[in-house]
């Protein structure tokens, strides 16, 4: 079993972003591991806008880091690159916070316009921070994931499907076997 940490970089608490990676978060501990969530939204802004890396909010999310065998990252795309808050809080932590570590990068936006901003804007800081292995990321259309009227999530047949390649090819990266079929 790994420990995974689940970053939402997505400054929203009812964002898609956020309640997808909290559903891909059931798959993973469906698999085994111990998913740990992080919001970087409940960060204290003071902290990441100052820079303040003695702040115990900045202390125990690097914390976090270090004690994760692989990190899920996922961001809302904005200017075709990834959040302001999640470059805040990779711009806090150690130079090779990510080294040993699996990653998956995963974004939502809302045009195919945005696909390639895994590739070209957050791929490359997630490399330069150490990561041994970044897998397969995946883009997801905000239209493909419905909030329902009692919260829960409807992801659409095709990208669900999608989802659950990459989230088992990551699982399989850290060293152990996905047993599921689908997402639940």
């Amino acid at each position: 079993m790994a420990t995974v940490l689940s970053v939402s970089g997505s400054p929203s608490a009812s964002s898609r972003t956020n309640r997808l990676l909290r559903h891909l978060d059931r798959r993973l501990a469906a698999q085994g591991h111990e998913v740990i969530p992080l919001d970087v939204r409940t960060i204290p802004a003071e902290a990441l806008l100052g820079a303040d890396f003695k702040h115990p909010a900045i202390v125990e999310a690097t914390e976090l880091f270090a004690r994760a065998d692989g990190v899920v990252v996922g961001t809302p795309v904005y200017k075709a690159s990834y959040s302001g808050v999640l470059k805040a809080l990779l711009d806090l932590l150690p130079q090779y916070a990510l080294a040993g570590k699996t990653v998956l990068p995963l974004a939502t936006g809302g045009s195919t316009a945005h696909v390639l901003a895994i590739d070209y804007a957050l791929r490359p800081v997630l490399s330069s921070m150490g990561a041994a292995h970044i897998v397969q990321g995946w883009f997801t259309l905000d239209k493909d994931i419905t909030v329902q009227d009692d919260g829960s999530l409807t992801v659409a047949p095709l990208t669900t499907e999608s989802l659950a390649q990459v989230v088992d090819q990551f699982s399989t990266a850290l060293g152990h076997r996905p047993v599921l079929a689908a997402a639940s």
